[in-house]
C-alpha cells in the first residue's frame, strides 16, 4: 500500500503542477495585459475572457513541455514570449492611440530593410525595462540548467503524439479556421469591431488580436459587376460631362512634382494655437488650390496614404489590405503613375531613406516608377535635420531630378525629415526648437514632443514655399502638389488641448495644396478631398483626362471623400443613398485593381473617342503597361 501511495502521489503531483502552472499563467496574463477587461480582478465574473486571452500562450507552454518535459522552463518562456506581445502593443498604443493588431506582424520581415532602425526608436530609453527581460532571460537559463523533468523519458511515444497534435492546434489558429471562432466570436465574448482599442480593453490584447484574426480571413471581399456597372450606368451622363468639360483645358505638358510630406498637419487646428507655423501653405493655397485631405490613417503607416495617392484606390474596399506594399502581390497596378508613362511622362520616385523598408523597390515597380532614387543615390553631403535626411536635401534633389530639355517628367518625393519619434535631439538646432511656443498646459514630455515636431514641421513649410519659389522660375510649366500623409502621434497632447473642430484627433484632416508654377491651368478650386481623389485632380490638371476611372473618382468623391479615416477611427455616418453609393464604388475598385474594370468602362462612361488624348504609339504604350525599364 505504501508503495502504491507513493506513486499516486507522485503522478497526482506530476499532474497538479502543470495544472497550477496553468492556472498562474492566467491570472499573471490578466495582469501583465493591462486592459481592465481581462484584469486578474475579473477572474470571478469573467473567467472565460481571461482564458480565452491566454489560450495561445498556454498552447505554447503545452507544445514546450511535450517537448522539454520541464513545466517551470515551459511556462517561462511562453510568459516571455506573450510579454514581448504585450509590451510591443503597449508601445503602439502609447504612440498611436491603438493595439497590436495581425497586419503588424507583417512588419517583421521589415527589420531588415531599415524597419529596426526606425521603430527602435519607440522604444524606451530607460534601464528597467531590460534589466527585467535580462532577468527573465537569465531565469530561463537557469531552469533549462536545474529543473527536473516532470515527464519520465519512457513517455516519449505519448509526448509525440501530443506534440503533433498541439502543432496541429497551432496550424488552425494562424489559418484562421472557423472552429476558432466558437472561442473568440462576438456572442461569446464581445466584440467592437469599429474600435480596436475599445475591443482589446474589454477582451484583451490576445483575444482583440485573434478576433480580428478570424474576421479577416472570413471577410475576404469579392467584385460585384452588376453593382459597378449598374454605378457606371447611374452616373453615365454625369461622367461624360465631367470628361467633356476637363478636355476643353488644353496645355503643354507641364512636369509634374508632388511631395508626400511625413506628418504635415497645421498646428493651428489645435485648440488655443493661434501661431501661424505655416505661412508658405497658407500662402499658396490662397494663390492655388488647396483645403483639408482625408486620409487612411493616424500617427503612422505612410504608405496607405501614399498608396491611395498614386493608384485612386481607396483602402477603405480592401478591408484586409492594411498595408498595402506588403500585402499586395499584384505585378501590374493600375495608378496614376502608369497613366504618366502612357503619355510619354518620365517617372522618378524620391526618398531619402531606406528602400527596402515598406517593400517600396518591388511596389513602385508594380506601380510603374521608371526609377527610385533612395538615400545612396542622393549626393554624399546631404544632411540630416534631425534623426533623418533634412527636407532641404530633398529640394535640393527634386530640382536635380527635373530636366530642361526633353520628356516631361513626374517626380514624386517622400520626406522623412519629420518622423517620429519626437523625444531626441540629436542634429537639432535646440535653441530654435525651444523657441516654439506649446498649448497652454502641455508640459514635460508632451511638451519636448510637441516642440520637437513643430520645429520640424516649419521646415517642411520653409522647404514647400522654396520649392515653389524655384519651379516658378523654370522655363518648362510645373505642377506641384503638396500634402501631409497623416498627424504625428502626439496623442496627448491631442487629448489635453483637443481640436478647435471638436472632432477626435484620428479623424482629423491633413492639408493640400496644388500649384501651378505658371497658371496656365485649369481655375484653382478649393475644397475638401480624400487623397484617393488628388491623382484624378492632378491628371486633369496636367491636361489628361482620358481614363474614365480617375474621373469617376472627381464626380463621386464629394459624396464619398469624408468616409475615408484610419482603419481604426470609428466609421463616418452614411445615409441609405451614400451607403449604396459606397458598396457600388466599393466593387468598382476591386476589379478596378484586378485589371478588369476598362471594358465596363469602355463601354458605358467613356466619352466620344475624339475627346481622347492619344496615347503613345506600339510598344511604348505596351512597355508604359508592363512597367518596362525599371
Amino acid at each position: 500500500m505504501t508503495s502504491e501511495s507513493k506513486t499516486w502521489r507522485h503522478r497526482a503531483g506530476r499532474i497538479a503542477l502543470p495544472v497550477v502552472t496553468a492556472l498562474m499563467f492566467i491570472l499573471f496574463t490578466g495582469f501583465i495585459d493591462g486592459n481592465p477587461g481581462v484584469g486578474t480582478d475579473q477572474w470571478m465574473t469573467r473567467p472565460g475572457h481571461l482564458i480565452a486571452n491566454a489560450m495561445p500562450g498556454l498552447m505554447l507552454a503545452s507544445l514546450l513541455l511535450t517537448l522539454t518535459r520541464r513545466t517551470w522552463l515551459s511556462f517561462g518562456i511562453a510568459f516571455l514570449a506573450q510579454g514581448v506581445v504585450f509590451a510591443i502593443s503597449a508601445i503602439k498604443v502609447k504612440n498611436l492611440g491603438t493595439p497590436l493588431l495581425p497586419a503588424d506582424f507583417g512588419l517583421i520581415g521589415q527589420l531588415s530593410n531599415g524597419g529596426l532602425s526606425l521603430l527602435s526608436g519607440y522604444l524606451p530609453r530607460q534601464a528597467g525595462p531590460y534589466l527585467a527581460i535580462g532577468a527573465l532571460i537569465a531565469m530561463v537559463v537557469l531552469l533549462v540548467r536545474f529543473e527536473p523533468p516532470v515527464f519520465a523519458r519512457h513517455t516519449y511515444g505519448r509526448r509525440i503524439v501530443a506534440t503533433f497534435a498541439l502543432g496541429a492546434l497551432f496550424v488552425t489558429l494562424f489559418a484562421g479556421t472557423p472552429g476558432w471562432a466558437k472561442i473568440y466570436n462576438g456572442q461569446r465574448l464581445g466584440m467592437m469591431p469599429w474600435s480596436p482599442s475599445e475591443n482589446a480593453g474589454y477582451n484583451g490584447v490576445v483575444s482583440n488580436l485573434m478576433q480580428f484574426h478570424l474576421q479577416a480571413s472570413r471577410n475576404k471581399p469579392k467584385d460585384d459587376p452588376k453593382a459597378a456597372l449598374q454605378l457606371i450606368g447611374d452616373n453615365d451622363a454625369a461622367l461624360r460631362e465631367h470628361m467633356a468639360r476637363a478636355a476643353e483645358h488644353t496645355r503643354q505638358r507641364p512636369d509634374i512634382v508632388i511631395i508626400q510630406s511625413e506628418s504635415f498637419f497645421d498646428p493651428s487646428a489645435v485648440n488655443g494655437y493661434d501661431e501661424d507655423l505655416a505661412p508658405n501653405l497658407h500662402r499658396l493655397t490662397q494663390e492655388g488650390s488647396g483645403g483639408g485631405l482625408h486620409v487612411p490613417t493616424f500617427g503612422g503607416g505612410t504608405i496607405r496614404t501614399e498608396f491611395e495617392v498614386l493608384t485612386g484606390l481607396s483602402l477603405r474596399y480592401f478591408g484586409n489590405m492594411r498595408y498595402p506594399y506588403l500585402d499586395l502581390h499584384n505585378q501590374v497596378v493600375p495608378s496614376m503613375v502608369r497613366a504618366l508613362r502612357s503619355h510619354g511622362y518620365e517617372t522618378v520616385a524620391l526618398h531619402g531613406h531606406n528602400p527596402n523598408f515598406w517593400n517600396r523597390p518591388a511596389a513602385f515597380k508594380a506601380i510603374g516608377f521608371d526609377r527610385f532614387v533612395s538615400r545612396t543615390g542622393f549626393p554624399a553631403d546631404a544632411k540630416n535635420d534631425g534623426t533623418y535626411m533634412a527636407d532641404s536635401a530633398m529640394t535640393d534633389e527634386i530640382m536635380a531630378q527635373l530636366p530642361d530639355a526633353g520628356p516631361s517628367r513626374l517626380v514624386f518625393a517622400i520626406s522623412i525629415e519629420a518622423h517620429g519619434p519626437y523625444d531626441g535631439s540629436d542634429n537639432t538646432n535646440v535653441a530654435e526648437r525651444d523657441a516654439i511656443p506649446v498649448p497652454a498646459g502641455v508640459e514635460g514630455k508632451d511638451k519636448l514632443e510637441w516642440q520637437n515636431y513643430v520645429y520640424h514641421m516649419h521646415h517642411a513649410d520653409a522647404e514647400l514655399g522654396r520649392l515653389a519659389d524655384l519651379l516658378a522660375k523654370r522655363e518648362r510649366p510645373t505642377i506641384l502638389l503638396f500634402y501631409g500623409d497623416h498627424l504625428p502621434a502626439l496623442t496627448n497632447t491631442y487629448n489635453h488641448a483637443g481640436f478647435r473642430d471638436g472632432q477626435s484627433f484620428d479623424t482629423q484632416m491633413v492639408p493640400w495644396v496644388l500649384i501651378d508654377a505658371h497658371g496656365d491651368g485649369p481655375p484653382p478650386v478649393h475644397g475638401d478631398m480624400a487623397s484617393w481623389m488628388l491623382p484624378g485632380l492632378v491628371l486633369e490638371r496636367a491636361g489628361i483626362h482620358d481614363d474614365a476611372y480617375f474621373a469617376l473618382t472627381q464626380v463621386l468623391g464629394s459624396q464619398l471623400a469624408s468616409l475615408t479615416r484610419s482603419p481604426d477611427a470609428n466609421a463616418a455616418p452614411e445615409d441609405a443613398g451614400t451607403k449604396q453609393t459606397d458598396a457600388a464604388m466599393g466593387n468598382v475598385a476591386l476589379l478596378r485593381l484586378t485589371n478588369k474594370l476598362d471594358p465596363l468602362l469602355a463601354r458605358y462612361a467613356l466619352p466620344d473617342a475624339g475627346i481622347d488624348v492619344a496615347r503613345q504609339p506600339g510598344g511604348a504604350e505596351r512597355n508604359a503597361e508592363s512597367g518596362a525599364g525599371q
